[in-house]
């Protein structure tokens, strides 16, 4: 699973996800893509899963781009601990990501099946995604 080797700090304030994503907003590596539509966090497992969704149905026959990773800790106190005593330990990481962003991009296969891994990919994502490609950009 993906997780930073080093961080600065180990624990991080939660935040906010406005606006539109400016970067990691196009597609730069293969010719079909999943972008996201709405904000919020995708956790390192959650990319996984996707991952191996996609890779497993296009069995070796394209190559995988993962455009997002994960590197905000997310921390939880233990169960059935009384308020105060501090900030939890860190459980996971997440991506945060923002309207826009290219999860993944895919090249190597045709559209039928670009469009049926990347389906698989989006069902075990928490938010709503769109099938983007490099051939509808331009035309």
């Amino acid at each position: 699973m993906l997780a930073p080797k080093k961080v600065k700090f180990r624990k991080i304030h939660k935040g906010r996800t406005r606006g539109l994503a400016t970067r990691g907003n196009r597609l730069s590596f293969g010719e079909f893509g999943l972008q996201v539509v709405e904000p919020g966090w995708i956790s390192a497992r959650q990319i996984e899963a996707s991952r191996i969704a996609m890779t497993r149905f296009i069995k070796r026959g394209g190559k995988v781009w993962i455009r997002i990773f994960p590197q905000k800790s997310i921390t939880k106190k233990a169960a059935e601990t009384r308020m105060g005593s501090g900030k939890g330990n860190p459980e996971y990481w997440v991506a945060v990501v923002k309207p826009g962003t290219i999860l993944f991009e895919m090249e190597g296969v045709t559209k039928e099946i670009a469009v049926k891994a990347m389906t698989l990919a989006l069902h075990k994502l928490p938010l709503k995604t769109k099938f983007i490609s490099r051939t509808e950009l331009i035309a």
